[in-house]
């Protein structure tokens, strides 16, 4: 299980743009409290779902709808960052396009739901200050908005979980008026990848953060989490923690809430963390779930033009044979596997650089590991989590083991240790409702739902855990 500090903040932008706390101050500020853990007997194992399946996942930020982010945002970071006036001074941004068009959307949406990629995609809700998705998108009609926000709830929320990242990834916003915060005594802005939340109580970062999804709930656009532009949070990482659980929850009433906000680019400690968990033994447990990706942004950056070779790309994530790159490092070591991307470096101001490479990648991916992977959400991913770190496992008489889980779990799967040579009996609830479970083929790779085999010295089942208490006789 990862530990605090457990990973580096998404992008270094805070570091890069010289503005914020020192960086071995950002990673010495007070992690999320874990929260409450129930009792898990010795010899019973939470693995992977689906019998052992490797959970990846492709995770999007600095999307929303019609606008290219980068267009709009690069003028406003280099007005309120010296380091950025500097760093893209000679960068003729102005050739940029300032939309993303919807045509890319469909072709990248179609093409990840025939080979089977799921993920998170961001609608930042107040983009750059341009305009509102729940209203108007100055630059463009109404009619093309409403189609915009069509074709992600019609094609992208099938296979991807919508966050909001934050209300404009650019400036600050005072949520009581819904513009910019004045800029500061030194001439610089406020700006949500900075520091702004470094003295805000609980109750402040949750109130912006819900400020950010009610817009996304005013355009139909559910969320069960919510992503972090740059270095927002980073002053008080255990408040963020608390306050995104709070957020989510009174908008939507999520269940399990979920946020992305780190990347663990080296190792292999990629597992999400299961924060501010409490409640455990009541109708209405809480926690809020911390899913890491394992790549950085490796296509075409957050300003599109920072992509290489394509097929060095490539390689960097898998290589040709599969023996190599960092998804082959992850997924051979069994941890979720999530690559990271930002919008505008997907399109890479319309050469498509970064999607190619990410067609590549995927590819082989798929190719060479196939059904020992499982593309999930990262709200699936979330759930099977808490499922798996907050469920009761107690061993009773007989060899029974007895499961009592706060949160429901698809394709939930369960390594007993046992010697018995009888097959397993699953039974749910407390009426102890029998549920059917069939023997797994040897040369089967994972586990289907109501599925079971024996290895030496152990047996593994997979079934669809109900939320309340089930029971394995062996």
């Amino acid at each position: 299980m990862i530990t605090a500090p457990f990973i580096s903040t998404r992008r270094q932008l805070l570091k890069s743009a010289g503005v914020g706390l020192p960086w071995n101050d950002l990673l010495a500020n007070p992690s999320p409290n874990l929260g409450e853990r129930p009792r898990q007997d010795k010899g019973l194992s939470v693995i992977n779902p689906l019998g052992g399946r490797v959970p990846v996942s492709f995770i999007i930020d600095d999307s929303t709808c019609l606008v290219n982010l980068a267009y709009y945002g690069l003028p406003q970071f280099m007005e309120a960052w010296p380091g950025h006036r500097e760093k893209f001074k000679n960068t003729d941004w102005k050739r940029w396009p300032q939309e993303i068009p919807d045509t890319f959307v469909l072709k990248f949406g179609m093409w990840c739901r025939k080979n089977g990629v799921k993920g998170k995609y961001s609608i930042v809700p107040f983009p750059a200050c341009v305009g509102w998705v729940d209203r108007v998108m100055p630059g463009w009609s109404r009619k093309e908005l409403r189609e915009s926000l069509k074709l992600v709830r019609d094609i992208m929320m099938q296979d991807w979980d919508i966050h909001s990242e934050m209300v404009t990834h650019t400036c600050v916003i005072d949520p009581k008026r819904g513009r910019p915060l004045e800029q500061k005594a030194d001439g610089t802005y406020w700006m949500e990848n900075g520091g702004w939340t470094g003295e805000r109580s609980v109750d402040e970062i949750a109130n912006y953060i819900a400020y950010s999804l009610t817009m996304l709930k005013n355009a139909d656009l559910p969320c069960e989490g919510f992503t972090t532009p740059g270095g927002f949070g980073n002053p008080r990482q255990d408040r963020l923690s608390l306050a995104g659980m709070q957020a989510v929850r009174s908008v939507f009433d999520a269940e399990v809430p979920h946020y992305f906000k780190y990347v663990e680019d080296k190792g292999a400690e990629t597992q999400p963390r299961i924060e501010n968990a409490r409640g455990l033994k009541s109708d209405s447990p809480e926690c809020m779930v911390n899913v890491p990706s394992c790549t950085g942004d490796w296509f075409g950056g957050w300003t599109g033009i920072d992509y290489g070779e394509e097929a060095a790309g490539v390689d960097r994530l898998i290589t040709a044979d599969g023996q190599n790159g960092r998804m082959v490092e992850v997924i051979d070591a069994g941890a979720p596997a999530s690559m990271l991307c930002l919008w505008p470096g997907m399109y890479c101001n319309g050469n498509e650089v970064g999607y190619r490479i990410f067609q590549g990648a995927v590819k082989r991916l798929n190719a060479h590991y196939g059904k020992r992977v499982v593309w999930m959400k990262l709200s699936e991913m979330a759930r099977y989590w808490a499922a798996k770190e907050l469920t009761k496992l107690v061993r009773r008489d007989h060899g029974a083991v007895q499961l009592t889980a706060p949160y429901a779990a698809p394709g939930y799967s369960l390594e007993i240790e046992s010697k018995n040579q009888t097959a397993p009996k699953l039974f749910i609830g407390e009426e102890r409702k029998s549920a059917d479970l069939s023997e797994a083929q040897d040369s089967q790779i994972g586990l289907s739902n109501h599925q079971w085999r024996r290895s030496e010295g152990s047996v593994e089942i997979c079934f669809d855990l109900p939320k309340g208490v089930s029971i394995i006789e062996l």
